[in-house]
């Protein structure tokens, strides 16, 4: 069984009028989970104020900044959810998105990003996001040091 919408039937394929499948949904969270503990581990090797995501993290963090000024150290030590899911803003990651779709790999698929940077992965500091939501986030949270206690607390 195909998943996968002929392309006979179907010229272009819409992803907003795509039934859900749970396998695909579970294949997903799979991959962010995986992420997460990528993440997690590369913080815990190295300090977040020395580690690149990316090879675009200059460009990310400072078009970032530029284009969500509320996003304060403070803000980005702890958010709340509707600081990435407003309506209001969803519009502003749309376009600001844009710039990075052909350069960062799946810049859309969903990740699982932290809310208050003081702790650790757990289910209720957890917010599901896009790709390059989550690296505009960690990469301004390690520009500014936010991330770095995770080395210390694994290598004192």
């Amino acid at each position: 069984m195909s998943v996968v919408p002929s392309t006979e039937t179907n010229k272009k394929f819409e992803a907003e009028n795509a039934e859900n499948l749970e396998a695909i949904e579970q294949q997903f969270a799979v991959e962010a989970v995986e992420n997460l503990e990528t993440h997690w581990e590369l913080l815990a090797s190295i300090p977040g104020s020395e580690l690149r995501l990316t090879s675009q993290d200059d460009e990310i963090f400072s078009t970032f900044i530029a284009c969500f000024p509320e996003f304060t150290k403070e803000k980005l030590l702890k958010f709340d959810d509707m600081d990435l899911k407003a309506e209001k803003d969803k519009a502003r990651w749309r376009d600001w998105s844009k710039n990075f779709e052909t350069v960062i790999y799946d810049y859309n698929f969903g990740c699982i990003l932290r809310k208050n940077s003081s702790e650790p992965y757990l289910e209720n500091n957890t917010v599901f996001s896009f790709r390059l939501q989550f690296y505009a986030i960690e990469i301004a949270r390690n520009k500014l040091g936010l991330n770095d206690w995770v080395y210390e607390k694994f290598n004192a």
